[in-house]
Order: C-alpha cells, then structure tokens, then sequence
C-alpha cells in the first residue's frame, strides 16, 4: 500500500502505482509544496517539453494541501485547453477524448485544486477503464509506518525512483525524440483504449 500526493492531471508512473497499489492513500493535508505535479503536469509540445502550471490563489507559506485555492486572475484555462488542443490534435485519439475533457476547462470552475485534481483523476481513471481503489487522508501524519510514502518522491526532474517507462509513438517523437513519464494525457491521447495495457 502506498501513499502519493494530489496530482493535476500526474505522470504515467503515479497512475501506474495507482494500478498496481490497492487502497492507496491519497495525501490532502500536508503543507503545498510548490513546482510539483500537484498544482502542474509536463505534456509535450511542438516545442517539445512543456509545463502547464495552474495559477493559486495567494496563500501562507505553511497553507495546508486541502486549503489551496485556484486563481482565476487572468484565463488559465483557456491557455491550458488551448495548449493541450494545438499538442494534441494531430494525435490519434484527441478528438475521441476531447468531450471528456473539455468541461474541465470551459465550465464548473473549481475553487480548490484537491477538487479539481479529483475530479480529472476519476474522469482520466474512467477513460483508462482503470479499476483501482483509493481513498483521501483525513489529517497530516509525517510518517506512515504501514506505507511505503511516495509524496515527495515522484516529482518533476526526480532521480529518486527507479520507474522505467515503456516506449509509445507520440506526435511530435520525430523532433524531440521520445519523452518519458509525461501527463497521463500524452498516453491517453496517443494511444487511446490501448493506454490501459500500457500499465
């Protein structure tokens, strides 16, 4: 059993460990931490790797994970569809999922992230057909002695794990070369109902 952190829309490994973990832990009161997938996820672009970062609502140094709240200062999430839309069109299953998707970004607007990030876990999930089972913390614990604890493990640019990603076809593969461990949307676009098998 393991315990990961809250995830905007995580890297293949953390849905891999989702897979293969029954009755995960899913972290929401320990304090933000910033520059990771929690409030960020890494796509590839035309111009290879790119970030989308969601934008927060100015907040204590010490502010807990559940607390967090989205800034709709200026329209995130046009920029996010918008970016996803022109990485991914020619992909092979965008246009199979993009309905899906495209709520998230033109609709209910969610005032705190653990919100929107659990609401894009379980959509992602039911696309995947991914049966898994998970449940959220109900306070902060430093450690948890029963747990193997991957919070601050899968993290952008980490070379703390030892995950190794298989190769798939992505779009722009022929510029940049394969990028591994990106969103899980990468899989989900390039090789749709296959994405699943991949785990």
């Amino acid at each position: 059993m393991i315990i990961l952190s809250s995830a905007y829309l995580g890297p293949i490994e953390y849905f891999s460990l989702l897979k293969k973990n029954e009755d995960s832990l899913i972290e929401h009161h320990e304090h933000f931490i910033k520059q990771t997938y929690r409030s960020r996820c890494e796509i590839y672009s035309p111009n290879g790797l790119h970030t989308l970062s969601i934008p927060l609502v100015k907040r204590n140094h010490r502010q807990s994970m559940k607390d967090i709240q989205i800034s709709y200062d200026y329209d995130w999430r046009t920029i996010h569809w918008r970016t996803l839309e022109s990485s991914y069109k020619r992909s092979p299953f965008f246009e199979y999922y993009e309905d899906d998707l495209y709520p998230f970004y033109h609709q209910e607007k969610y005032k705190y992230l653990i919100e929107l990030n659990q609401a894009l876990q379980e959509q992602v999930l039911l696309l995947l057909k991914l049966k898994t089972s998970y449940s959220y913390t109900k306070s902060y614990k430093a450690e948890y002695p029963n747990l193997v604890d991957l919070r601050n493990v899968i993290i952008p640019k980490s070379e703390e794990h030892t995950y190794q990603p298989k190769k798939y076809t992505q779009v722009f593969e022929t510029r940049h070369g394969f990028l591994p461990n990106l969103s899980i949307v990468d899989l989900l676009f390039n090789e749709g109902p296959r994405a699943c098998d991949y785990f």
